[in-house]
Order: C-alpha cells, then structure tokens, then sequence
C-alpha cells in the first residue's frame, strides 16, 4: 500500500475550491434562468420560418436561422450540467446572436419582409443579451474568486 497523495492537477485545492464556486453558481436561480431561456430562444429562432411564414421565400434565411438556432441552444444548454466547462462558450454565442441580428440584411441582400426583420432582431438581441449575462457570471465569478484570494 502507498501512502502517497495522487499528484494529479485535478486533485489541487484551487481547481477544487473552483469546480466548487461553478457549482454553486449554476444551480442560482439567475443561472437557470439564463439557460432555460437561452435554450427556448435557441429552439424558437431553429422554428421561426415556419411559425412565422418565410420559410418558401427566404430559404437562405432558413436555413441559417434552424442551425444557427439549433447551435445556440445546444451552447447554452450545457450551463446546468457542465458550468464549469461550458461557461467560455457564451462568448461564441454572444457572436450568434448579434450574427443573428444582421442575417436578413447580409443573407438576403434588398430583400426584406417586415415579419423576418422583426423576428431576427427581437430574437437575436434577446439570445445576446442572454448570451452576455452567462459571460457575465463567469467574469463575475472569476473576478470575485480573485479578490477572495488576494491575486
């Protein structure tokens, strides 16, 4: 029998201290929040041609709002079970979002109907926002645990 402590990295008392501080936020009401939100304005932009009615005329649009939506609920889904890991991607989402924004203008050119318009924009903002306050609980997280240690 050794007596040895395993000397792997994941048995550090700071990425401890850390997986625990994640855990903790994850399971506040403002993070689940944040997910269940994000997720159901994730699967509502994958749908919005066919709710809404521009599927036929605006293929490209479609086609962009299904992926780009189905993308962004599968980013930001992971919050409650994987903060820890999953908390960086709420940048690459913030992107989504804001892309999601300008999609009528830069797919369809001249084009436009009000109803796409309207729905990228509400949408899209609303997925940026909820992309920018999951970066902001981990900023604030890690911003917190540095002035808790001192560095």
């Amino acid at each position: 029998m050794s007596t040895q402590l395993p000397m792997s990295m994941e048995h550090h008392p700071d990425i401890v201290a850390l997986r625990e501080q994640y855990e903790r936020a994850s399971v506040t009401p403002r993070a689940q929040a944040v997910e269940a939100l994000a997720v159901v304005a994730g699967l509502f932009l994958a749908v919005s041609p066919w709710v809404v009615g521009y599927s036929a005329a605006f293929s490209a649009l479609s086609v962009c709002n299904l992926i780009l939506g189905l993308a962004f609920a599968g980013l930001m889904g992971g919050y409650g079970t994987a903060f820890e890991r999953t908390h960086a991607r709420a940048w690459a989402c913030a992107l989504i979002g804001a892309w999601t924004v300008i999609a009528p203008w830069a797919i369809n050119g001249g084009a436009h109907v009000r109803r796409t318009i309207l729905t990228n924009c509400i949408t899209g903002g609303l997925m940026l926002c909820l992309a920018l306050a999951a970066a902001g609980m981990a900023t604030s997280m890690i911003t917190t645990r540095r002035a808790r240690s001192g560095g």
